[in-house]
């Protein structure tokens, strides 16, 4: 299995040259062999016929000397006729002449009989061996004026062979020039193939140099002047595959100056604050030094966390399965629960019936549920409620959470959800992350994630939705 396996793999793995010509010269010697084949039946036809018409020549030439008019059976052979027939035989030459019933005849009195039953009047040819010799005959039965003397058959059987070296040797030599010719045109035609391959695919071999030639940095597209319109669509798709990493290569040296910028706040400001604290000697004024370094120390805890969500939300695999979208709101919903009761805000759940069969990464989903309802508990003003609740439609799956807090202009609504981007009323001292981690991940499920007002009085509706069908 291993030895045939080598084989078909190096024929994978080979060019697209020595591929096309490993496909085009055995087909080219199959065609030359069929070709070959049918000369060679062809040149048997042909000597055949012309063997066979001289060999009925022959046969009717004694037809036409055959007299009864002696009373016994009489014939004038043609001798000149039988020597030019001899030389072009290029052999022996025999005949038989004899009544039906056997009892006069003249010539070689042994000859082979036909295979079948004569026609009279029909001529008939056939093969067979004579003194250990391939002969051709023909054989040829007519009636008689009178039945000759010493016999009552009144019909004559006339039979003439000849050796078949004279056609084989014709035939031989044919098919040798044949096979010469053919060779000939054989090999033109693998010069003439390997030539035009050589040429169909200099175009492929150019751009194989342009491409090796560019700079890892350059993902500027290729150019598709010059090349044949069956690569084209393959060009294409690699100028949209390298559309798509310039893409992803801005996002993420955007990612990378955003995130150092954030970061270079935090530590900024625990810096300015440990040197208030160590220049400070009031004890009161370090304590409150203290737990401004605490409070800063959670808000770049939770930006450094979000930004980690953010890259795995960008580039983690997804692992769709089954989801309970009942038990991860009542998951998410507990692990808010303390933050919610701290500040008097109503956190429930309206539990959805029946259970949706949604599928889905429920890391990343519980992920951007997550940044949703601390979004959701941190811009409500206090005795406010936070509602979560969960869709479904043919279309597809939805989480919601639903807040009454001061809400969002249209415009605002429509431009958050980037990142480092926050409302200008926005409370704390959030980083702008958790609507764009929620969005990428809505994205990476095929989905999108929608803010909109609330149908009654103020506050927000976040809605994270995603397709039935993600293929």
């Amino acid at each position: 299995m291993k030895a045939d396996a080598r084989p078909a793999r190096w024929l994978r793995e080979a060019s697209l040259w020595h591929r096309l010509a490993w496909l085009l010269l055995p087909m080219l010697v199959l065609v030359t062999t069929l070709e070959l084949w049918m000369t060679r039946h062809d040149a048997l036809e042909a000597a055949d016929s012309a063997y066979d018409r001289s060999l009925l020549g022959a046969l009717k030439s004694i037809d036409a000397n055959i007299s009864t008019a002696s009373g016994g059976l009489s014939v004038e052979l043609p001798y000149r006729m039988f020597e030019f027939f001899e030389l072009t035989a290029s052999g022996q030459v025999y005949f038989r002449v004899a009544t039906s019933d056997g009892l006069v005849e003249l010539g070689s009195a042994d000859l082979p009989a036909a295979p079948g039953a004569l026609t009279t009047g029909r001529p008939v040819f056939y093969d067979a061996t004579y003194f250990g010799e391939p002969v051709r005959f023909a054989a040829y039965r007519r009636e008689l004026e009178r039945a000759p003397a010493g016999s009552e058959a009144r019909n004559v059987l006339v039979q003439v062979g000849e050796s078949t070296r004279s056609r084989q040797e014709f035939t031989r030599r044919f098919v040798q020039r044949a096979v010469l010719r053919d060779a000939l045109v054989l090999a033109l035609l693998v010069c003439c193939t390997a030539v035009a391959l050589a040429a169909a695919l200099r175009p492929l071999a150019r751009l194989a140099r342009e491409v090796q030639a560019r700079s890892p940095e350059d993902l500027a597209p290729i150019a598709e002047d010059g090349l044949p319109a069956d690569v084209r669509p393959l060009v294409t798709a690699v100028n949209q595959q390298m559309a798509r990493t310039q893409a992803l290569v801005t996002q993420q040296r955007q990612f990378l100056d955003d995130a150092s910028h954030q970061l270079r706040t935090h530590l900024t400001t625990l810096q300015m604050q440990a040197d208030y604290a160590r220049r400070e000697d009031d004890a009161r004024q370090v304590q409150a030094a203290l737990e401004a370094l605490g409070t800063e120390i959670g808000r770049a805890t939770r930006s450094t966390q979000q930004l980690l969500a953010l890259g795995r939300s960008d580039t983690a695999a997804l692992e769709f399965a089954p989801l309970d979208l009942a038990a991860l709101l009542r998951e998410v919903a507990l692990a808010f629960l303390p933050q919610a009761r701290a500040r008097r805000i109503d956190l429930g759940i309206h539990t959805p019936a029946p259970e949706f069969p949604a599928v889905a990464d429920r890391g990343l989903m519980r992920e951007a549920l997550a940044n949703l309802v601390a979004n959701a508990v941190a811009n409500t003003p206090e005795c406010g409620t936070v509602t979560l609740f969960a869709a479904a439609d043919a279309q597809g799956f939805s989480l919601n959470v639903e807040d009454n807090g001061p809400g969002l202009s249209p415009e605002e609504r429509a431009a958050l959800g980037q990142r480092f981007r926050r409302g200008q009323r926005a409370a704390g001292g959030g980083s702008g992350l958790g609507l764009a981690i929620a969005r990428a991940i809505a994205e990476r499920h095929r989905g999108a994630l929608r803010l909109e007002a609330r149908d009654t009085g103020t506050g927000l509706h976040a809605i994270l939705w995603w397709p039935r069908s993600m293929a």
